[in-house]
């Protein structure tokens, strides 16, 4: 399914973006990614970004995800006392929690109330004091009670256990550097039986922009720099998600697809949201003009496609993987013992019990 959004929702340089949504559904393994990333770094990009003239242009994608996000909230029929929403940003979470959800025409639904009102409070929390209170003026504050706290450590949650009845979280985890810690600490902040939601950047994201790069560093200097941060991959979220102990997992992906003019417009607007590269590795030298032109070059020929109009338009990809898990506790169903199964695999298939 691909959407377009109204051209006045993005800054001027930008073309309306397509959305594709590919979801799938990805089993657990692995283990999780090195320390690699710079919180002072990220924690200056933040601030930057928050003052930066395009900054509320830019959240089209933020915006998209948290909507994305809450909507996976319908399914939990509860009522919410106390939300964290961890890493959040510009509150983009609870700016979606007060629109109304978009009915499913062809199902015949019709239009619910906001998913507000299933929330007493909601906790933002970020890092970044100038971003995390950048929208407090916007009438959406008035239809859901926030409260924005700032984190000294981004990855030291000062809460105490049980505090939360639901956490939420949008492209904030992938900029952590010990995730499973995190995680953990979420687990323990929620109540027994309480919902943790969260959506993350995963690791083909920009692969188009990352492929582009290293053809032309390879041309023009013979050799590969570090220009964009590595991402957990999708495989290991599950068993990241099962070591921090929460239960009835479940993990799946959406590419959203941006369209932009040209390479320059997509590391802008990388740019002014904050996501610019905070590896350790990073060459803090930034990419040469050279590199840049020939990195335009080949992404367009390698990636380019024309619209109706007749421009021809770069996609971008950003790979998001959406996960739920739950507190254990309460009178949640659990899982079998291994062997206790009525029922014979071989009955059931036939021909032996083997799948041709």
């Amino acid at each position: 399914m691909r959407l377009s959004r109204p051209l006045t929702t993005l800054r001027p340089s930008l073309l309306a973006p397509t959305i594709a949504r590919r979801p799938y559904a990805i089993s657990a393994g692995g283990s999780p990614i090195a320390s690699v990333f710079d919180a002072r770094i990220k924690y200056l990009h933040k601030e930057r970004a928050a003052v930066h003239p395009d900054s509320r242009k830019v959240d089209y994608l933020r915006d998209e995800v948290a909507a994305r996000l809450c909507d996976r909230l319908l399914d939990i029929n509860r009522r919410f006392p106390r939300v964290l929403d961890f890493g959040a940003n510009a509150c983009n979470i609870a700016r979606a929690l007060t629109h109304a959800p978009t009915p499913d025409l062809d199902a015949g639904e019709k239009a619910t109330a906001p998913l507000s009102s299933r929330v007493d409070a909601i906790v933002c929390a970020d890092t970044s004091p100038t971003l995390l209170h950048r929208d407090q003026d916007l009438p959406f504050n008035a239809h859901i009670n926030i409260t924005r706290e700032t984190l000294a450590n981004p990855e030291y949650l000062p809460y105490p256990p049980a505090s939360f009845d639901l956490a939420l979280s949008s492209l904030s985890l992938h900029w952590i550097n010990d995730l499973p810690s995190v995680l953990a600490q979420i687990n323990t902040a929620l109540k027994p039986d309480a919902p943790f939601l969260a959506a993350m950047s995963g690791g083909d994201t920009l692969y188009e922009l990352r492929g582009a790069l290293q053809l032309a560093e390879t041309d023009r200097l013979g050799g590969v720099g570090t220009h964009t941060s590595p991402l957990a991959d999708v495989r290991d979220v599950g068993n990241l998600l099962s070591r921090a102990g929460f239960k009835l997992l479940t993990v799946d992906v959406d590419d959203i697809i941006v369209d932009y003019p040209n390479v320059f417009a997509l590391m802008s607007d990388l740019q002014a949201m904050g996501e610019a590269n905070a590896a350790l590795a990073r060459d803090s030298r930034g990419i040469s003009r050279d590199v840049l032109l020939a990195t335009e070059a080949i992404y367009r020929e390698m990636y380019g496609e024309e619209q109706a109009d007749g421009t021809r338009t770069i996609p971008a990809t950003f790979r998001t993987i959406y996960m739920i898990g739950w507190k254990e506790g309460g009178d949640q169903p659990k899982p079998l013992e291994r062997g206790s199964g009525q029922a014979s695999l071989t009955d059931v298939l036939g021909g032996g019990g083997r799948i041709g």
